[in-house]
């Protein structure tokens, strides 16, 4: 009985502690992103006094108002929208066709295309030879040069040929005693059971496309109307941090707000602007997003 109690007290303090600690990580995780969004709603002079923690002191949309000045920000964020999208759903097609065929075991080549994924793992030919490479392609101030060089990721492959290699296989051969060709397989039959692993991989794509900016900087700086939001944001950040955020308004036709805004509100609106975006889309994902990563792998 006394043995009972003890096995009861101990599963009661362990579950206590358990709480505890969910809920110290849980206040751990939020609570930068509360504090940079208090942050970006305080007027700037005031943020620079601090003790903001998790509501503004001082209400104000300045520090938004200062961002969409820019007149090129709505061309740029329609392109990283549609950059995201076409990239998103391109990579994935992409990315599961390459993984549906290394999953085939009667694919004769299937170990040293492997490897040769494998490789691209490890080695890159760097940034001056894939410069030269999209120059020689002609991508250059071009909007393919988002999504055509991404179009397959090895390690995308690799974790979607897993999940395909856990699916059973009797339904291949039924539906190929069907008459069904390898196209009716693959969209019909192996795509529809693939969705946790490609909902998974879909998010790890439009988190990159919609975060990048630095191939909009080398390869279509020049054309402002191939901009992407990040990078517009990126030189705001840059324009408002060296100080030069007074001539930047002054050309929007609103210097007076050139006084109310520092590089900290800034920085907390760019990224709030920056962020809001793919965390919207997040929750729809995130039920398959752990089985996604994790259900190949058991099976197989």
């Amino acid at each position: 009985m006394n043995a009972k109690i003890g096995t009861k007290v101990s599963d009661y303090v362990f579950d206590l502690f358990l709480y505890l600690f969910m809920i110290f990580v849980g206040i751990v995780t939020i609570y930068p992103f509360l504090n940079i969004l208090a942050i970006s709603f305080n007027e700037a002079m005031d943020t620079v006094r601090g003790g903001i923690y998790l509501w503004p002191r001082v209400f104000t949309w300045e520090n938004y108002k200062q961002i969409y000045t820019y007149n090129n920000l709505l061309v740029a964020f329609q392109n990283s929208v549609l950059r995201t999208v076409i990239g998103t759903a391109l990579g994935v097609l992409s990315s599961a066709m390459v993984a549906y065929v290394l999953s085939r075991k009667d694919f004769v080549a299937r170990k040293q295309v492997s490897l040769i994924f494998v490789l691209t793992l490890y080695f890159s030919g760097g940034l001056i030879p894939t410069y030269m490479l999209m120059r020689d392609l002609h991508l250059m101030n071009t909007f393919w040069v988002y999504i055509l060089p991404g179009l397959v990721n090895a390690w995308n492959i690799f974790v979607i040929r897993s999940f395909m290699e856990g699916l059973p296989i009797s339904l291949q051969e039924s539906a190929k005693l069907d008459g069904a060709n390898d196209l009716t397989i693959f969209f019909k039959i192996v795509l529809p059971l693939c969705k946790p692993v490609l909902a998974t991989i879909a998010l790890f794509i439009a988190v990159g496309q919609w975060n990048s900016w630095f191939d909009t900087f080398l390869y279509n700086s020049t054309s402002e109307h191939l901009s992407t939001l990040q990078y517009e944001l990126m030189k705001i950040l840059a324009n408002t941090t060296a100080g030069s955020s007074n001539a930047s308004v002054a050309r929007s036709g609103n210097p007076s707000l050139a006084a109310q805004v520092t590089p900290e509100s800034i920085r907390a609106s760019i990224t709030m602007v920056a962020t809001l975006p793919i965390l919207l889309v997040y929750p729809f994902l995130q039920k398959y997003f752990v089985k996604g990563l994790t259900l190949g792998a058991v099976k197989a």
